[in-house]
């Protein structure tokens, strides 16, 4: 089975872009897409038949929003789960299909933002999404993906030392991740891969792309009890039309 995880940074844009062209030849079994920026009946036709779509948009227009794409069916999807005492409820930011043998949370995590005014609200958040997930591995273990909007270790991007109180790689945020690692959620592409300069955003600025002067904010954690079926993770940065590129496994 094929998971694929992508900012698309703007559905309608990336689907001007080659988004279609992509998914017929990566064929993933599901697609799960953060930051669609759009609702159902802007682009629901876009697609193969093959796929069927679940949303969960954000009420403010242009803005955040997730989306699955599955070519079978989950058993159930949920649109919404609070996470933090102030959760932005209307920012379409998780959806969770549930599968015969395992969770998948699809997620966009909240930017910190540049002056670091939304940190303490950030770091609730990662406190209540573990929480969530760890209520979910008590029926069944769990996938989730998403840009999480944090660098996780110095590897994880091209110029660490300058960015160490940045938003994105602050100690606080890089702590909510090691909190996921200690909780047994496994950084699957880092089950394969030790070596940095893997990225998955790259600025539009000074042709960082071009350059690959990036950042790995873009993942698939997986419960522990998953790690066995685990035969494969990857990153496409070949692939364009976001700032973002995708991210993916394979498991049994």
């Amino acid at each position: 089975m094929k998971l694929i995880s992508w900012n698309v940074n703007g559905l309608r844009s990336v689907l001007r872009k080659g988004f279609l062209g992509y998914l017929g030849e990566e064929k993933p079994d599901v697609l799960c897409m953060q930051e669609i920026k759009c609702h159902p009946e802007h682009v629901e036709n876009a697609w193969p038949a093959t796929y069927t779509a679940y949303w969960n948009p954000a009420a403010r227009p242009g803005y955040a929003g997730t989306a699955i794409l599955c070519k079978k069916p989950p058993l159930e999807v949920a649109p919404y789960v609070s996470v933090a005492s102030k959760n932005p409820d209307n920012e379409g930011r998780v959806l969770t299909a549930e599968f015969a043998d395992f969770f998948l949370v699809n997620v966009y995590v909240p930017n910190s933002k540049r002056d670091l005014s939304r940190l303490d609200f950030r770091q609730e958040w990662d406190r209540g999404f573990l929480r969530y997930l760890k209520r979910l591995e008590k029926k069944k273990p769990v996938i989730f993906c998403g840009d999480l909007n944090v660098a996780h270790t110095e590897i994880d991007l091209a110029n660490p030392k300058a960015n160490e109180h940045n938003h994105g790689f602050t100690p606080e945020e890089r702590k909510g991740f090691d909190a996921f690692v200690k909780a047994d959620l496994v950084d699957t592409f880092r089950a394969f891969e030790k070596a940095g300069g893997h990225y998955t955003w790259w600025s539009p600025m000074g042709s960082a792309r071009a350059r690959n002067i990036g950042w790995r904010l873009d993942y698939f954690l997986v419960s522990a009890a998953l790690r066995p079926r685990l035969k494969k993770a990857f990153i496409r940065p070949e692939v364009l039309g976001s700032d973002h590129c995708p991210v993916g496994i394979e498991i049994t």
